[in-house]
């Protein structure tokens, strides 16, 4: 046997053969020969190893320093909040979001830089520069944002500083809203966890002051996540929307529309969800499509619910034999049928008009009535109308004048005289109704039935349409004039696909209902009026008449004597108990901020602000609300323009959905979680615990390592350059993540930069070039120039994807990759005059290209900016000049370079296919048969040798042996010299494989891309990305078979 390796010498296995051994056969011999000889070649290289000098442990050394080169860095100086953060040290040698995004955002804060005041004496003195005014989409106060707020915060930030910098009085305004519903819900979740109370076991006054103690405690922490993604907000303006100054605006409002006729109370249909006892908007209802027969969970039911299928049942005729059959797909709404409709002109039933069927659980008689609306094709051409609580059905009733009969009050549970279905909650009462018919012999069928289910998306219970009387704004002529706006052009729309759903809305628009069933918001500041002396004639809650709006109850008294002409003692009060719409007073939040109805400085200064910024999905419910308050009570528009950006979905398109697991908190992506750490926010989230193990799976799925710490400025770039025409963001955090390394490039560059001005010298862009510039000098600075156009030209077209386009394509491909490796040659053997104007170029493209990226990053072109050997004094570089109109456009230099380039790729192409490492240098030869061509790559043949990796290039007509063969142009070609750099048959072999992995690749896409289905079956991006990957394979392939034959001929 073999003994063990001991100091990496191996003892000789046949020593261990005594004489008392049995000989062995040849084929045992074979074996230990065998043994043996491996056993030497290990002991070679285990005695190698403990031979090699110390150096191979010196050269693992410096791997352990870059590892701790790459720790994370932190700012640990002890700088006061607000002072200036101390840069007097060096430079951490990585990138660290947590040391860059340290100290700035209180300094900027302090030092008023985000400010209208800000290096202006007045705010009403004329800035030629114009101003630039924009408001936050206020939003919940409720928690903590999503990404949705952080792309608004992304892109509305860069605008936002883009005008800052280019001399604007420049004014943003933030602020919360207090999220009606929302809220109310928050706090009575966490009151019922906690006290196990209702809020109304509390009271109204007393759940109130819960939620301003919960609002106190938690309200600033969507403050200090804007403040960390670096939005650059005026915060001596903040505006929640139920601080007092925004409240007597909301009350103004209401008051003046009512006085004029714009606002007025009705008893009508409305989206009620009976889990919050409350009147919901359009938006607050999700409207979910199932195919047929479906089960939901509904809150406040044990056992799941049916949806999706149509019961079909009859009513008899009264006195008569004959039946007509109807369909529905809530059947408990058949309590409250009032109708049954039929067409005019079915001659099925004409017979039976004016007649009468008999309702089977009530002493009802319900009319058979004729109606254009049914459609005499579809089921079997009559219609129960149930008025109260079908919307289609509530304009029937009103056309043939029906009673409207409410059988469910604000829980969902029935009432009436309806016997044995009193009291039953509505979707207990759906399946004892349909037994009551099969036992009745009136149930006809049973049949899959596609459907759209509307639900609740604070609460998830299924809304139910109810009439009640509520406060509705009128909104014809508001939408008229919102239309005009937009048509004349004094309202742009941005995209403008937008302008179509803008004009769909308004033309099909209805009033508004502004009551909200809640105790959390603004309190309508309307009074019911009553009398205590009988004497007076008093009216319901259901007349308006009896209806007082005012802005005090003082005023409600005086006003309601004045009408009904009564002495005030016999006058009661009492206030609607419902709250507006939570859209109502961010309807206002343009011109409330600003101190309206009181004519304040800023409200001169500031009204009407220059851009709404916001998602389209708020298109309407938002945008039009603030076009029609600030039309009808300033008559001017709140803004000029109104831009529309995408909705963010995870990488896979889907819609954000704490169920699915895919909600991510901005936060996560600045600071970094790890994925236990995603998996315990899902269990102090409000989710049902049965979808918590499936939220669980998916976040494993798509964060299976967490979410690294990409830092606030890699977040904000990313988001930006996904934005283009499209309605929706996939976003992926890689894509995040990578930007995050941009960063990472971007301080490596600087710092590297920063090693050539040593001296105390100062530096300015601004003054102009020296005449000492080389080639590549007087091309960084043109590229730059474009990049610097570019950037102007697409803030103002609000195409973001081209800005950071530009500013990634300028520090990565242009400075990172061509001029720093250019300039190296430069400083180390170049003249002073060189190395002057190469220094003073250098600075330039630092400057401009820190202050054209600053708006997407501010902390990192913070940092650095304050790092360069600046002439001018600009304190920050938030309020530094942004880059335009320079003069550096230079065609002819540009295509120079872009052909000398196109050859450095060719080469570097030609390296990497025959596997050559870039300490590796080769000798490149030249042939050219045109004279231009050839001037060009002499001229630039410096720098072609630098980024191409050679040792040297050489102009020739006759080349030596052994070399590949790359070709330029038609009339250029460059000879790479390989003989003697690599050993052809082992790269032959090599090659060979690669070609034989990338045959298969070929031939599998192929087979794919020509089934039959293909083109149906397979979505567009898959096709798209198969495509891409067949080119790139058979090019790829191509290129072998040239590397393979050079190869055979060396």
């Amino acid at each position: 046997m073999e003994q063990p390796v001991s100091n990496g010498e191996i003892e000789n296995p046949t020593a261990l053969t005594t004489g008392d051994d049995p000989p062995k056969t040849a084929k045992q011999l074979e074996k230990e020969a065998k043994k043996a000889e491996k056993l030497a070649k290990l002991q070679a290289k285990l005695g190698k190893k403990a031979a090699a000098p110390a150096a191979a442990e010196k050269k693992e050394k410096p791997e352990k320093k870059i590892k701790e080169a790459k720790e994370a860095a932190v700012y640990t100086a002890n700088t006061a909040p607000g002072v200036k953060k101390d840069i007097t040290g060096a430079l951490p040698d990585a990138y660290s979001p947590r040391y860059v995004e340290a100290q700035w955002y209180g300094w900027w804060e302090k030092e008023g830089f985000f400010t209208p005041e800000y290096g202006r004496t007045s705010l009403l003195e004329p800035n030629p520069k114009g101003k630039f005014v924009m408001v936050i989409p206020p939003p919940n106060v409720t928690g903590s944002l999503h990404l949705g707020h952080a792309l608004t915060n992304a892109i509305e930030d860069a605008i936002t500083r883009f005008h800052r910098m280019k001399g604007f009085t420049t004014l943003w305004v933030p602020g919360c809203d207090h999220a009606g519903i929302a809220t109310q819900v928050v706090v009575e979740k966490k009151l019922w966890r906690e006290e196990k109370l209702t809020r109304h076991d509390l009271g109204r006054e007393k759940f109130i002051e819960k939620i301003w103690d919960w609002r106190r405690e938690k309200g600033v922490r969507i403050y200090d996540q804007l403040k960390s993604l670096g939005s650059s907000y005026d915060w001596t303006r903040v505006a929640f929307t139920m601080d007092p100054k925004l409240c007597k605006a909301v009350t103004e409002a209401f008051v003046r529309m009512h006085e004029e006729g714009s606002i007025y109370r009705s008893a009508r249909l409305v989206n009620w969800s009976c889990a919050l006892r409350s009147a919901i908007s359009d938006i607050e209802v999700d409207k979910i499509d199932i195919p047929g027969r479906t089960f939901f969970s509904i809150p406040g039911y044990d056992e799941k619910v049916e949806f999706g299928v149509l019961i079909k049942f009859a009513y008899k005729v009264e006195n008569s034999d004959e039946e007509v059959i109807v369909a529905t797909t809530r059947i408990e709404t058949m309590l409250g049928d009032t109708a049954v409709a039929v067409h005019p002109q079915d001659e099925r039933y004409k017979h039976l008009h004016g007649k009468f069927v008999q309702h089977p659980f009530c002493e009802r008689r319900i009319p058979i009535v004729v109606d254009d609306f049914v459609d005499m094709n579809f089921g079997t051409g009559a219609v129960k109308i149930t008025p109260a609580h079908d919307p289609n059905d509530y304009e029937v009733g009103k056309r043939c004048n029906l009673p409207f009969i409410t059988i469910f009050n604000d829980d969902g549970y029935i009432i009436g005289d309806y016997g044995e279905f009193k009291g039953m909650k509505r979707f207990d009462c759906r399946k004892r109704i349909l037994e009551k018919l099969k036992e009745l012999g009136l149930y006809r069928e049973t049949v899959n039935n596609p459907m759209v289910v509307p639900f609740c998306s604070r609460s998830k219970d299924v809304v139910e349409p109810m009439i009640k009387p509520q406060w509705y704004v009128k909104c014809d002529q508001l939408a008229a004039d919102a239309t005009e706006a937009v048509r004349k052009g004094d309202l742009k729309i941005i995209p403008e696909h937008h302008k179509k759903i803008w004009y769909h809305w308004m033309e099909g628009i209805r009033d508004w209902c502004v009551s909200r069933q809640l105790w959390w918001g603004h309190r309508i500041p309307a009074y019911h009026v009553s009398f205590n002396d009988e004497s007076v004639k008093s009216g319901t809650p259901n007349d308006e008449n009896y209806w007082i709006v005012a802005r005090s109850e003082e005023e409600a008294l005086k006003k309601a004597a004045g009408k009904f002409d009564v002495d005030p003692s016999k006058i009661v009060l009492h206030q609607d108990e419902d709250v507006l719409d939570t859209w109502f007073s961010s309807g206002l939040y343009p011109f409330s901020v600003f101190g309206w109805p009181d004519n304040t400085a800023d409200l001169q200064a500031f009204y009407p602000t220059t851009l709404l910024e916001t998602g389209h999905d708020i298109l309407f419910f938002w945008v039009a609300r603030m076009v029609f308050f600030g039309q009808k009570l300033l008559g001017k528009l709140p803004f000029k323009e109104v831009y529309l950006h995408p909705m963010v979905r995870d990488a896979h398109g889907r819609k954000m959905s704490k169920s699915l697991g895919n909600v991510i908190d901005p936060m996560d992506v600045i600071k970094g979680i790890s994925l236990e750490d995603l998996h315990k926010l899902l269990y102090d989230s409000n989710l049902d615990p049965r979808e918590i193990e499936k939220a669980k799976a998916g976040q494993k799925q798509d964060f299976p390592n967490g979410i690294p710490e990409c830092g606030s400025d890699a977040l904000r770039f990313a988001l930006c350059a996904y934005i283009t025409q499209a309605r929706d963001i996939n976003l992926d955090i890689n894509r995040v993540q990578g930007y995050r390394f941009f960063c990472n490039k971007l301080w490596n560059a600087t710092k590297f930069a920063l090693m050539y001005f040593s001296g105390d010298e100062k530096y300015s862009a601004d003054l102009p070039l020296s005449g000492n510039e080389n080639n590549m000098d007087l091309w960084v600075l043109s590229r730059l120039a474009t990049a610097i156009d570019t950037c102007n030209t697409g803030f103002a077209q609000y195409d973001f994807a081209a800005v950071t386009s530009a500013c990634y394509s300028f520090w990565l491909y242009d400075l990172c990759d061509v001029y720093l490796e250019c300039v190296k040659p430069i400083f180390q053997n170049g003249s002073e005059e060189q190395k002057a104007a190469a220094r003073r170029t250098l600075f330039i493209c630092l400057d401009f290209g820190l202050r054209i990226l600053s708006p997407f990053m501010p902390f990192i072109t913070e940092e650095l900016f304050q790092r360069l050997p600046r002439v001018d004094t600009t304190p920050s570089i938030c309020v530094a000049a942004y880059p335009e109109n320079v003069s550096w456009h230079n065609e002819k230099v540009e295509k120079e370079v872009e052909f000398m380039q196109k050859a450095a790729r060719i080469i570097r192409s030609a390296r990497s296919d025959y596997n050559l490492p870039n300490k590796v240098k080769t000798e490149a030869y030249i042939v050219c048969t045109d004279e231009q061509p050839n001037a060009i790559l002499k001229k630039y043949s410096g720098d072609l040798t630098t980024i191409a990796f050679c040792s040297k290039i050489e102009f020739v007509t006759e080349p030596p042996a052994g070399c590949a063969i790359l070709t330029v142009s038609a009339q250029c070609e460059v000879h790479l010299l390989l003989k003697g750099l690599i050993e052809s048959d082992k790269e032959i072999t090599k090659l060979q494989k690669r070609k034989e992995q990338l045959d298969q690749t070929v031939k599998r896409l192929k087979q794919a891309m020509q089934a039959a289905d293909y083109a149906t079956k397979v979505p567009a991006e898959v096709q798209t990305i198969n495509s891409e990957k067949l080119q790139q394979s058979e090019g790829e392939v191509q290129r072998i078979i040239a590397a393979i034959e050079t190869l055979q001929l060396m």
